[in-house]
């Protein structure tokens, strides 16, 4: 089912999907290959940890034998989140999952500067510890082909052996293998009844708003509170300014005034499923907003949050500063 999405949650989740993988290849840049891969295994397992149990019960996958549930949780659960992705029932004990180009989290251009170490992490994060959680210690994945190194989509299938995998066996290569066919008349699809249209549509900003979330005290933890912000700040600044016409293109704005940003700033917070009260030149937001939940707001972390609306405010109109009033008020000021 093709599920419509309104402009604004679908501009916001792409500027939270867009800052996810701008803040990768941030670390790419400036900290090097090594921390960049550190980063992303740390917030794969987190987002393992976090969603991967609970998203077989909410997705009715627990009945399934576990190399099948682990494939369908991942078609699934991607899917809902606008991941383009394909699987296949080989048996109870082998399912494959397939993530064909455009690859989602290394969009576009993006796909140039993945290093595989960094790609490979995520499986490691996630796909390898699949069998962990189940508690089926014979359960591991293998990778067959990688879209960062030219190949035509990231594919592998789940595998239950006839025997324990130590830590090291829970993730293999192999890419003298390839996916068989899979016709897309044959996928599996979500039960109308339990993911109506409206449940799918928050679903899909809900996926990128909560890497962002998850990443911001992985960010620190890694990097120290300091480079944090420098890195983070500046992927989120430059993320912000470079999506600004699209989302004032959906927004249908015009101007580049104050009253004009806070028409901006009221798109993405109805798109964020946030509440808020306008004032003349400023916003007053209910707390947590969406993006916040959950996480504790230090300094550093709020200054990650304005970030990307700073970076929206520079292309807006670079004579205007956004100042935030303790932690529910953004007020527009001019330079």
């Amino acid at each position: 089912m093709k599920v419509r999405i309104d402009n604004a949650t679908l501009a916001v989740a792409d500027l939270y999907h867009n800052w996810l993988t701008g803040l990768v290849l941030g670390l790419v840049a400036h900290k090097g290959k090594e921390i960049a891969a550190k980063f992303v295994f740390k917030l794969f397992r987190y987002q393992h940890h976090k969603n991967f149990l609970p998203g077989l019960k909410k997705l009715n996958l627990t009945h399934l034998p576990d190399a099948v549930a682990a494939a369908q949780y991942h078609y699934f659960s991607n899917q809902l989140g606008g991941v383009k992705v394909e699987y296949l029932k080989i048996s109870d004990r082998k399912a494959w999952i397939r993530y064909p180009p455009p690859r989602w989290i290394w969009a576009g251009t993006a796909i140039c500067g993945i290093p595989k170490e960094v790609n490979n992490e995520m499986m490691y994060g996630w796909h390898a510890h699949n069998g962990v959680s189940l508690g089926n210690p014979k359960l591991g994945f293998v990778c067959t082909k990688t879209t960062v190194e030219g190949q035509p989509g990231l594919e592998g299938y789940y595998l239950e052996y006839d025997h324990d995998l130590n830590k090291s066996e829970r993730l293999r290569f192999s890419p003298n293998e390839s996916c068989p066919y899979i016709d897309a008349k044959t996928l599996p699809t979500l039960d109308r009844e339990s993911w109506p249209e409206i449940r799918q549509s928050k679903a899909y900003r809900n996926y990128s708003m909560e890497y962002v979330r998850n990443a911001l005290p992985i960010l620190v933890e890694l990097l120290g509170e300091k480079e944090a912000l420098k890195i983070g700040g500046l992927s989120a600044r430059q993320i912000g300014m470079h999506c600004y016409d699209h989302i004032a293109s959906e927004a249908g704005l015009t101007g580049d005034k104050v009253v004009d940003f806070l028409d901006l700033l009221e798109f993405i917070l109805a798109g964020s499923g946030d509440t808020w009260v306008r004032e003349k030149t400023s916003i007053k937001v209910g707390t947590p907003t969406r993006i916040s939940k959950n996480l504790t707001i230090s300094e550093t972390i709020q200054e990650l949050l304005n970030a990307p609306l700073e970076g929206l405010l520079a292309t807006h109109n670079r004579f205007l500063k956004l100042d935030r009033v303790g932690a529910d008020t953004l007020s527009i000021i001019e330079c």
